[in-house]
């Protein structure tokens, strides 16, 4: 019983710490820009380790301002992935409920569709693999890139909320953003708006069009798969879509 105390002790020690860690990070990211995030990290041995295809392209990215980032791709940005961003508390809990239950029909669907296809002596079909959209915040997006691992487990997620809140209580909302725009992935070994703006339209990410910021910010869900395919009939849609809400977008 005490070895067994003793362990639950370390643990819950080793648990504080890390979050004190975490906490010191987003504190230092008040006054320090994060030249690289563990996503990026992870990106780049993959790339060095693994043999993937970098498109002969070395790694591309540029820290730049809040205020030499386009208010049009700002705009994009969050009309695209976060429409609330200036109003919720890092975390929208009605939208997560929606993916939850949106999930939950998908795997139900799929129970269905593969018990039908027993019945029939027939292969199941590949259960549905659609992004559920909405769930996730800027701020949780920021939180999963900077500071955790890509694995999809409930602690992983719970780690993922609270780090939310955490970068809501020590940052602002504008520096929230400003990170985020300069370490969001836009494609492979792209990373960031200024090396966004350069790759797909030779310029910065200063001078971006409301179109041009609208058709970057379809490519954030899935930018490897829309890298390769930009004249996707989807991209060009999207983005209409995307500029149309534009000027609704509350900027921080």
């Amino acid at each position: 019983m005490r070895a067994l105390l003793r362990w639950l002790t370390c643990l819950l020690l080793a648990g504080v710490a890390l979050e004190l860690f975490f906490i010191g990070r987003i504190a230092l990211m008040a006054v320090v820009d994060p030249q690289s995030t563990t996503f990026e990290r992870s990106e780049a041995w993959l790339l060095a380790t693994e043999g993937r295809s970098n498109n002969g392209r070395e790694w591309q990215q540029r820290w730049v301002p809040y205020n030499q980032i386009s208010d049009q791709l700002k705009r994009a940005v969050i009309a695209s992935e976060d429409a609330d961003f200036v109003h919720h508390n890092g975390v929208e809990w009605e939208a997560i409920e929606r993916a939850r239950a949106r999930n939950e029909k998908a795997q139900a669907l799929a129970e269905r569709l593969a018990a039908r296809a027993a019945r029939r002596g027939k292969e199941a079909p590949a259960a549905p693999t659609a992004r559920l959209r909405g769930g996730s915040t800027i701020t949780q997006q920021l939180a999963k890139n900077l500071l955790l691992s890509g694995e999809r487990t409930l602690v992983r997620k719970g780690q993922e909320l609270m780090l939310a809140i955490t970068l809501e209580l020590l940052l602002s909302k504008q520096r929230i953003l400003e990170i985020y725009l300069n370490n969001v992935e836009w494609g492979e070994g792209i990373f960031g708006a200024e090396a966004a703006a350069q790759h797909y339209f030779h310029k910065s990410a200063a001078r971006l069009s409301a179109y041009e910021a609208a058709r970057l910010a379809v490519m954030l869900p899935s930018p490897k798969y829309y890298e390769r395919r930009p004249a996707s009939s989807y991209i060009t849609g999207r983005a209409s879509t995307i500029a149309a809400r534009m000027p609704s977008a509350e900027l921080p």
